[in-house]
C-alpha cells in the first residue's frame, strides 16, 4: 500500500529572500532590475517599487561603475566575483562615505538570459562585530565600577560618621573647620560614586513618541546655548511610537545632546569657531537591523549630530568608559549613563567623527522585548 506524503505548505521564494542580510539583485538581458529584496533597499536606501522595471545604474547609482561588467557578463554567459569592493555614495566627492561588500554575480536563466547580484555588506559584519566588542567592555567596566563603587561607600560612611562625632564632640573646637570639610568632601565623593553606580531603577515602559522626546531635548539644549548655535531638525515621520521609558530616553538623548554642545562650545573657547556651528537631529527607520548581535525586524535610529572639530581618533574608543573626558571640568559620565540606559531599552549607542562632522547614533528596536 502507498504511504500519502503530507501536503507542504508552499513557501513563496521572496519570502526568503526578503529575510536574507545578502542584498539580491536580479536584471534581465537589458540590466534592467526585475527584483530586489529588503536588505537591498536597506543597503542603498531605494525603494523596490521605484527601482523595479528601471536600468540598475538608474535604481541605484552606486553600481554606475559596474555597468561594463555586467553588460559583458551577460554576452559572454560568465559571472564574477569581486571582493571589498568600495562603492561610493551618489553626490559623494569626498570619499568619506564609501560602501565595501562583496560582491557576487552569477549568470541565469529567467524569461531570458539575466543575472543574480549577491552584494554581501563587510561594514555590515565589521559593524557588527565591532557592537558586540562595545557591548562588552561596557558591561566589563560597569562591573568592575559597580565593584568599586561600593567597596568605595563603605568606608567613606565610616569616615563622614567619625567626623560628625568628632563635630558634636568639640562643637567649639578650632578644628571644626577641618570636621566640615571632611563631611563636605565626603558627600561630595557620595555624590560621584552614586552617579558612577547610574540609575537604579528598571524602566517603566509605555508607548512614546521619539519625536516629542527630542523636541523636549531640543527645547534644553537650546535654553542651555543661549542662541550660540543652530538646531537643525530631519524627522522621519512615518515612524511609530515605541515602548519606552520617555524620562529615560530623554536623558539619554540629553546627555548626548550636551555632549554636542560642550563639543561646540570648546571650539568657541579654542578660537575654532565655526560660521554657524550647528546641530542637527535626525531619526530613521532602519529594516532588518543588527543590534548588539540581535537581528530585528524593524529599529529606529536617532542621530545627533554637530559640526564640531570632532573626536580625536585616540579617543574615539575610550568615550563610553567612565571617568574618560578631555574636559578639564567634565566627570566623563554623561555618555556612559547614556549607553546603559539605551542599553537596558535593548539598544545601542555608536559614535563616528572626523573633523566638521560628528555623529552620535542611537539605535532602538521598534519592538521592544518584555
Amino acid at each position: 500500500m502507498r504511504m500519502k506524503l503530507p501536503v507542504l505548505n508552499r513557501v513563496q521564494p521572496a519570502g526568503i529572500l526578503d529575510g536574507l542580510t545578502t542584498a539580491i539583485i536580479t536584471l534581465d538581458s537589458a540590466l534592467r532590475v526585475t527584483y530586489l529584496n529588503s536588505a537591498t533597499e536597506t543597503l542603498f536606501s531605494v525603494s523596490r517599487r521605484h527601482a523595479q522595471g528601471q536600468t540598475l545604474t538608474t535604481a541605484i547609482p552606486h553600481l554606475l561603475e559596474q555597468g561594463l561588467r555586467l553588460r559583458r557578463a551577460i554576452d559572454t554567459g560568465t559571472g564574477f566575483i569581486e571582493r571589498e569592493l568600495k562603492l561610493r555614495r551618489p553626490g559623494d566627492d569626498s570619499g568619506h562615505e564609501l560602501l565595501t561588500v562583496d560582491l557576487t554575480v552569477t549568470p541565469a536563466q529567467f524569461s531570458g538570459p539575466g543575472l543574480v547580484l549577491e552584494l554581501l555588506p563587510l561594514d555590515r559584519h565589521l559593524r557588527i562585530s565591532r557592537d558586540e566588542q562595545l557591548l562588552a567592555q561596557h558591561r566589563a567596566s560597569r562591573e568592575l565600577i559597580r565593584g568599586l563603587a561600593h567597596e568605595i561607600k563603605n568606608p567613606l560612611g565610616g569616615i563622614r560618621g567619625a567626623a560628625q562625632l568628632l563635630e558634636r564632640e568639640f562643637p567649639d573646637s578650632e578644628h571644626l573647620e577641618y570636621t566640615r570639610v571632611i563631611i563636605r568632601e565626603a558627600d561630595r565623593l557620595q555624590n560621584l560614586v552614586n552617579r558612577l553606580l547610574g540609575p537604579n531603577r528598571l524602566p517603566q515602559k509605555e508607548m512614546v513618541n521619539i519625536h516629542e522626546v527630542l523636541e523636549h531635548v531640543r527645547q534644553l539644549i537650546e535654553a542651555e546655548g543661549s542662541g550660540s548655535f543652530n538646531v537643525m531638525r530631519d524627522y522621519d515621520p512615518s515612524i511609530p511610537e515605541i515602548r519606552a521609558d520617555r524620562e529615560q530616553l530623554i536623558q539619554a538623548a540629553l546627555n548626548v545632546a550636551r555632549n554636542a554642545l560642550q563639543a561646540l562650545s570648546d571650539d568657541r573657547q579654542h578660537d575654532r569657531q565655526h560660521d554657524n556651528p550647528q546641530i542637527t537631529l535626525r531619526t530613521r527607520m532602519r529594516r532588518q537591523f543588527t543590534i548588539a548581535g540581535v537581528r530585528h525586524r524593524l529599529a529606529v535610529q536617532i542621530d545627533i549630530e554637530d559640526n564640531g572639530s570632532g573626536v580625536a581618533p585616540t579617543m574615539i574608543e575610550k568615550i563610553f568608559y567612565p571617568m574618560v573626558t578631555t574636559r578639564a571640568e567634565g566627570t566623563g559620565l554623561g555618555l556612559p549613563i547614556a549607553q546603559h540606559l539605551i542599553n537596558t531599552h535593548g539598544g545601542l549607542i555608536e559614535c563616528q567623527s572626523r573633523p566638521g562632522t560628528t555623529v552620535f547614533s542611537i539605535f532602538l528596536p521598534l519592538e521592544q522585548p518584555a
